[in-house]
């Protein structure tokens, strides 16, 4: 006969029965009695694949009529018909819809070939020190001083959605909104950090394809090249109270380091007994330990830093220091010099250590940097750290600054010139 929900009667004593269809084969409805005598009615389909039984649910005998529900079982019986399973299609995207956007970041399950759970918590993807900013844009910001810093969950209506299904129209939609509220260069590091959990989640099997590649980009802003001149840097020098934020310019400006790597200093990275600092590989940028040696001006300033019980970081109690735009704030209130940013003076650094003489291959060992020398031929078999040329380098640029702050003559440290 041909189906239809009320042509069909549970036989008496019967409580489960499957009629099938005489106009389309493999199409059937079943009804079931069940413990309160209620009777259900859902329409089925069945069929073999790969020598197995298999039987579907394709939807409710009160909500779909026959006529929809044979359309349907048509469609999924010719998915069989060229080498398909619909029920393992259905079971497949079940598991795959468990996978949201927002557990994949922190609580993916552990696998044999990285077994670190979630994208936050693979080391093999994500470095110590951008984890906290990742975290920050991908799942909202964390703690006060992110959210007074006027950071917002960009990414909040995304969280819900399986990873497989966010298109690169949801990730455009998402940059062009961060970048209406925040800003491009907020948009941009979004698309970054968007970038790099696609990245791995491809790598992990859990997407295809990356949406971000070929989603909006906000227009890259231009290359800085402020150098601070001499009289710059002595101003702020000058001009920086004995606080946390005082301390850590000092540093940057005596070292060339980045912020973050100035900011999160930890005293079991010190060796005063050698006189060294040593940048551990997990807070480097490129992944490598660095050591650089303490000079005079540096140990002046690291003996106005109390050491506190318990606590290992130089500044801060759990990320490092974190001042940072309360810093600048009040520092360009004090100064009114021409707009200019904490990375300009890594710039400014090396700029003048090479003005003073400091060969260009010594300033790169110093600034951590693995251009020039370290590419090419010469990069792998030219393994020397340049140690002592280094600390007379360090010595020589402690010495300038001192000249500088205190308005007095540079006492000359003659380096010898090296050939590169």
């Amino acid at each position: 006969m041909k189906l239809t929900a009320a042509n069909v009667e549970l036989p008496e004593g019967k409580h489960d029965t499957i009629f099938l269809d005489d106009v389309l084969k493999g199409f059937g409805l079943r009804v079931r009695r069940l413990s309160n005598r209620r009777i259900t009615h859902n329409w089925i389909i069945q069929y073999r694949q790969h020598g197995h039984q298999r039987r579907m649910i394709i939807g409710s005998g009160d909500k779909l009529t026959a006529t929809q529900a044979r359309a349907k079982a048509r469609k999924l019986l010719a998915e069989v018909e060229l080498g398909g399973d619909p029920q393992s299609d259905r079971r497949e995207r079940r598991e795959k819809d468990t996978k949201s956007f927002r557990f994949v970041i922190s609580h993916e399950e552990n696998r044999e070939e990285e077994d670190q759970g979630g994208f936050l918590e693979n080391k093999s993807a994500v470095k110590e020190s951008t984890k906290r900013m990742l975290a920050n844009y991908l799942l909202g910001p964390l703690g006060k001083r992110a959210q007074k810093q006027g950071m917002k969950p960009y990414l909040k209506a995304l969280h819900p959605m399986p990873i497989d299904k966010i298109t690169r129209a949801d990730i455009s939609a998402r940059i062009l909104a961060a970048s209406k509220s925040s800003g491009e260069p907020t948009a941009i590091a979004l698309r970054s950090a968007l970038n790099s959990l696609f990245s791995w989640a491809m790598r992990m099997g859990l997407v295809e394809a990356n949406p971000v590649i070929e989603a909006i980009s906000p227009p890259k802003q231009e290359t800085r090249d402020r150098v601070l001149i001499e009289a710059e840097l002595a101003a702020i020098w000058k001009a920086l109270l004995d606080d946390d934020y005082g301390k850590v310019i000092k540093l940057l400006v005596l070292t060339g380091c980045r912020r973050e790597e100035i900011g999160g200093m930890r005293w079991s990275e010190f060796n005063f007994h050698h006189g060294t600092w040593t940048l551990p590989a997990a807070r480097s940028k490129n992944t490598k330990a660095h050591t650089l040696p303490l000079t005079s001006l540096m140990l002046d300033v690291l003996d106005t830093i109390p050491h506190r019980d318990g606590v290992d970081l130089l500044f801060g109690r759990k990320h490092g220091f974190t001042g940072w735009s309360i810093g600048k704030r009040m520092m360009d209130e004090r100064l009114g010099l021409p707009a200019w940013t904490h990375h300009d003076i890594r710039r400014s650094a090396a700029t003048h250590m090479a003005n003073i003489g400091i060969q260009p291959h010594i300033i790169e060992e110093i600034l951590n940097h693995q251009s020039g020398h370290r590419r090419g031929v010469a990069g792998i078999y030219n393994r020397s750290p340049y140690e002592r040329e280094v600390r007379a380098a360090l010595a020589l640029w402690s010495d300038h600054v001192r000249a500088l702050v205190e308005g007095s003559e540079r006492k000359i440290v003659p380096l010898q010139r090296q050939v590169s």
